[in-house]
């Protein structure tokens, strides 16, 4: 027996290899066909998903962005106190008695004696043509005007009124000559006139913020609808939605993640909130109706009820994602905190809690952001009533007044016939992916703001 190795010669010989890892075999040719294939599949894959969303974005411009800008006549209107003010004591109370019937014909006798002194006449149009290029929706806010001012009453005030509908529709393409022959709502005339009113400077397209914060209309006036209660009504939903899901979420989290016992009880409880995220959003609508409406008799249409039902369809989601984010926490996080003697509370609330709030805030507002474009539940819970008030504010009790939601108000212009509706409702998807895409950037900027490292 000796301890000296064998020599080199004295070695077993290993088989030599067929070939050379610098030579390409069939089966690597064929690895590396395979991977470049997979490679190009990711990259078509990227391509179309890119392609889809800018055709999706590029069909919502296009039918939308007409929404923000209006055609406005401009021209001077005398307020006679003879219609206004047939007492002429100039008291708010008696002239609010006079409707919008007298205010319509002070706006359409003014544009009519305007146009004969512009000199702008088109041959065989009447008076009440001039007069039906006026939005129905002028005399409301001439009367409103005047009203709140009674010093106009006998003087001769400028004016900037919407056209309608379909005049409107005229300089955007939207309505043609042959379209005018067999439209009843309007004349060939109309649109000669319209015309000459653009180049004497009567008639130009301005910036729209009525469609911003003025309340939806009636089907007669579709140039007059906006998205103010819309608007309102979606961001109450969203405050109290943000109130009642993070706290709720974040302690049910903390609990299954760090406190409770892993047994069978707790086995059920996730399964079903894993279950509860899959379930389809109308369910939720269903739920809200039957129990916040037909039970606890809360007012339906009310930003409080929408609330509460997207508060039911958030928690599963917001219960993962934070779920996740506390799992994301190293374990010797915990162990070193409990090791200088820190309590399992203390642990969480100082340690766990902090290197954990990007991924909870990040889940809550991606959570709330998706709930902010769901209308199915809504629907059920009546926030597609026509609501032209706008609420109050949360300290007068508006979360429990009538409101509309901008996803609600998409379907509903959606489902009108009048194609100035279908341009409304472009508009509006276009104010919501505004909305949600601040959602989300504002979810990168906390989750960088929050983020440390480790």
């Amino acid at each position: 027996m000796t301890d000296i190795s064998p020599t080199s010669a004295e070695a077993p010989k290993r088989p030599q290899a067929h070939g050379s890892l610098l030579t390409a075999t069939p089966l690597m040719k064929r690895r590396n066909a395979a991977e470049t294939r997979f490679h190009a599949y990711g990259i078509a894959a990227i391509v179309v998903a890119l392609l889809t969303l800018a055709i999706m974005l590029f069909t919502i411009i296009r039918d939308g962005h007409s929404a923000f800008y209006q055609a406005t006549m401009t021209f001077p209107v005398t307020i006679d106190a003879a219609v206004v003010d047939k007492t002429g004591t100039r008291d708010v109370a008696e002239m609010t008695k006079v409707t919008t019937i007298g205010y319509a014909r002070i706006l359409g006798e003014s544009l009519v004696k305007h146009l004969a002194d512009e000199g702008l006449v088109v041959e065989g149009m009447t008076d009440k043509e001039i007069t039906d290029m006026i939005s129905k929706d002028a005399p409301a806010r001439l009367r409103d005007r005047v009203l709140a001012d009674t010093s106009l009453v006998g003087q001769t005030v400028t004016v900037d009124v919407f056209t309608g509908g379909r005049v409107d529709g005229y300089f955007k393409g939207r309505v043609t000559r042959e379209i005018a022959e067999r439209d009843s709502n309007v004349t060939v005339t109309q649109l000669d006139m319209a015309d000459l009113m653009e180049e004497a400077g009567i008639l130009s397209s301005q910036f729209n913020w009525s469609f911003i914060t003025a309340p939806d209309a009636s089907d007669l006036r579709p140039e007059a609808a906006g998205l103010g209660v819309a608007l309102l009504g979606t961001l109450y939903m969203m405050l109290l939605t943000f109130i009642f899901t993070l706290p709720i979420g974040v302690a049910a989290s903390i609990y299954l993640e760090e406190f409770a016992p892993k047994n069978r009880l707790t086995d059920l409880i996730e399964v079903n909130i894993s279950n509860l995220a899959a379930v389809p959003s109308i369910v939720y609508g269903i739920l809200g109706l039957a129990i916040f409406i037909n039970f606890a008799g809360l007012p339906s249409s009310a930003p409080l009820v929408g609330a509460l039902v997207l508060t039911l369809m958030t928690l599963p989601t917001i219960i993962i994602a934070t779920r996740a984010a506390i799992r994301a926490v190293p374990p010797s996080i915990r162990d070193a905190a409990l090791g200088v003697g820190a309590s399992k509370m203390q642990t969480v609330v100082h340690h766990v809690l902090p290197l954990a709030a990007p991924g909870i805030l990040t889940g809550t507002i991606l959570g709330l952001a998706s709930a902010a474009g769901e209308t199915g539940p809504l629907l059920l819970i009546g926030m597609v009533a026509f609501v032209t008030n706008y609420p109050a504010s949360p300290l007068d009790g508006g979360f429990l007044d009538p409101a509309s939601a901008l996803p609600v108000q998409v379907y509903s212009w959606a489902s009108r016939s009048d194609p100035a509706f279908i341009e409304r409702s472009s508009g509006a998807i276009i104010v919501l992916l505004i909305f949600l895409f601040f959602m989300n950037a504002l979810a990168i900027v906390l989750r960088r703001r929050f983020e440390r490292r480790w």
